[in-house]
């Protein structure tokens, strides 16, 4: 569920309208409401009751605007993070060090050793000469990395392949027969102290069966762990979980059936279990609002070619996404057409032979679900301006991030001396 719907012809975000807000701020823009991440974390937290007191941490690479990272942290949500840029985020907007989780292949040593000072709750370890690594920057700083490996558990998780995480063949975490051997290495190195074992095997999951065989290899792992010695009280169990984009397809499963699964599957660890939901937080709290620029005949269907491009919302170029594509003052007329950017590249296409509700020239569009993997992926191709952010709460809205002035991205250019001058 989200708050937006049409109200009085055009939709509103919450009590907000969208026509208003493009007239203000221009397009394309993102626009999030603030009810929908509230109701989505509360329908998370609920579908987790009955399992004690688990650390929910907002996976922040899915949208690391401060705003939203903010009204995270006044919920009382951790944060998962990937970089040092998303640490820094998630501090700035209030989220506690005690709270955060810091995943990755390729954290640096100075990534480690910011970490390190801020006291974040867990380093989830994806290799032994990672761990290496963290032991030495712990131990040169006189700090404890508080540790759990992330383990590939082999588990195909049935989504996209560049989405897909958790197989042997991908590069992420330690692999399931060989992580004994990593905390064998992990006991025997200074600076570090085990916590847990984490596991991730994918985004976008729409079948429990795949997260409830990695999450079963792993309560296997957790119980041999403990009976070898090894102080695991901590079990990531990930993000993933999908959302509903295409509404012709069966929906995804509810938080309240992953509840029901982990609950069934957990039960009998002694552990603290851990979570990073990401877009199922935020995917359907936000939508890329755009303007129609002209309509053009196609050899089989008309082209609604729209101000926002591929570097705006990445998802469909890159994946192949799908994004309902909604009029935001619809007229109840229908036609089948094409939705492109201006974007000079074949890919930074939106749809192909879409049924829509009919647009002209200077209406308003929606990208739905286009809270999460979307302003954050946005870049500057074609010297394309960064999209602005705004965040909507009842009545009340704001612009949270500003776009781009073109000119600042050329004045980040530096010319080599040869050439200034002439």
């Amino acid at each position: 569920m989200d708050h937006f719907e049409i109200k009085n012809g055009a939709m509103h975000a919450e009590d907000v309208s969208l026509p208003a807000i493009a007239d203000a701020v221009g397009t394309p823009v993102y626009v999030y409401s603030t009810a929908t991440i509230e109701r989505h974390v509360r329908v998370f937290r609920d579908a987790l009751e009955g399992l004690g007191d688990p650390l929910i941490a907002f996976a922040v690479k899915a949208n690391p605007n401060a705003a939203v990272l903010a009204t995270m942290a006044r919920l009382g949500l951790g944060a998962d993070v990937v970089s040092a840029g998303e640490l820094k985020r998630a501090r700035a907007a209030g989220i506690a060090a005690d709270k955060i989780v810091f995943s990755g292949v390729g954290k640096t040593a100075e990534e480690m050793a910011l970490a390190l000072k801020e006291g974040i709750g867990q380093f989830n370890v994806e290799s032994e000469p990672e761990a290496e690594m963290l032991s030495q920057v712990a131990s040169s700083l006189g700090l404890t990395a508080p540790i759990a490996f992330r383990v590939n558990p082999d588990v195909d998780a049935g989504t996209h392949a560049k989405i897909s995480t958790g197989k042997s063949e991908n590069k992420f975490g330690v692999a399931y027969d060989k992580a004994p051997d990593a905390y064998a290495l992990a006991a025997s190195l200074p600076g570090l102290a085990i916590r847990g074992v984490a596991v991730h095997i994918g985004s976008q999951l729409t079948d429990l069966a795949p997260l409830e065989a990695a999450f079963t290899r792993i309560g296997a792992l957790i119980e041999r762990l403990q009976a070898d010695g090894y102080p695991v009280s901590v079990a990531d169990l990930g993000g993933g979980l999908g959302v509903p984009y295409d509404p012709a397809k069966p929906l995804p499963p509810s938080p309240a059936d992953y509840g029901a699964m982990v609950r069934r599957v957990s039960a009998g660890w002694k552990v603290r279990l851990a979570f990073e939901p990401g877009r199922v937080i935020v995917g359907n709290a936000g939508v890329l609002l755009s303007r129609v620029i002209r309509v053009k005949q196609g050899s089989a269907a008309p082209f609604v070619i729209v101000d926002a491009a591929m570097n705006d919302l990445l998802r469909p170029s890159l994946y192949d996404a799908w994004h309902d594509i909604r009029a935001i003052a619809p007229r109840g007329d229908r036609f089948t057409a094409n939705v492109v950017g201006p974007v000079c590249e074949s890919g930074d296409t939106f749809a192909m032979g879409r049924d829509l509700e009919c647009v002209e020239p200077g209406d308003l569009v929606g990208f739905m679900t286009a809270g999460a993997y979307g302003a954050t992926m946005a870049n500057t191709y074609n010297s394309r301006a960064l999209t602005p952010e705004v965040m909507v709460n009842g009545n009340d809205w704001a612009i949270v991030r500003e776009r781009q002035p073109i000119e600042a991205l050329i004045a980040a250019d530096r010319l080599p001396p040869w050439l200034v001058g002439e």
